[in-house]
């Protein structure tokens, strides 16, 4: 897969999952609910003390996040630079790790599901896979 391909696949997911986390923001700002459809539980999770973090909603640390893969993505795309991407795909490691504590916390401690957090978590999965499969391309092919 090329380099480029792997750029707009980080661009793609980081987009959804800032999406995802920057409307997760303005409603915890707003102290409105988001609607959960699929799953209950929304408001147990977005409530909880588990959603802030030294009085940060987490979904704020989320879309900074989910910024900085956009961010980096750019970067790559306007300077050709590889340790960028390099530091891109490493990067998708911290998502990876928050969902995992993330969603451990609503299955296992507050026993109730936001859909909107899953779509994070599974945005940021994505990310990570996606900067998984760079590495290795990368190790398996200097040539790329």
């Amino acid at each position: 897969m090329a380099r480029k391909t792997f750029t707009y696949l980080f661009l793609l997911f980081a987009l959804l999952g800032f999406l995802d986390a920057s409307y997760l923001t303005i409603e915890h700002y707003r102290g409105v609910v988001p609607p959960c459809a699929i799953v209950s539980g929304c408001e147990t999770v977005t409530t909880s003390a588990y959603s802030v973090l030294f009085g940060i909603p987490v979904a704020l640390l989320g879309a900074l996040y989910y910024l900085m893969i956009i961010v980096l993505s750019i970067l790559y795309l306007d300077s050709k630079k590889e340790k960028i991407l390099k530091i891109l795909a490493r990067a998708t490691v911290l998502g990876l790790l928050a969902s995992a504590y993330f969603v451990y916390i609503q299955g296992f401690v507050l026993h109730a599901w936001c859909l909107y957090c899953l779509g994070s978590a599974t945005t940021s999965t994505l990310l990570f896979i996606v900067g998984r499969l760079f590495m290795r391309s990368n190790h398996n092919n200097v040539t790329m």
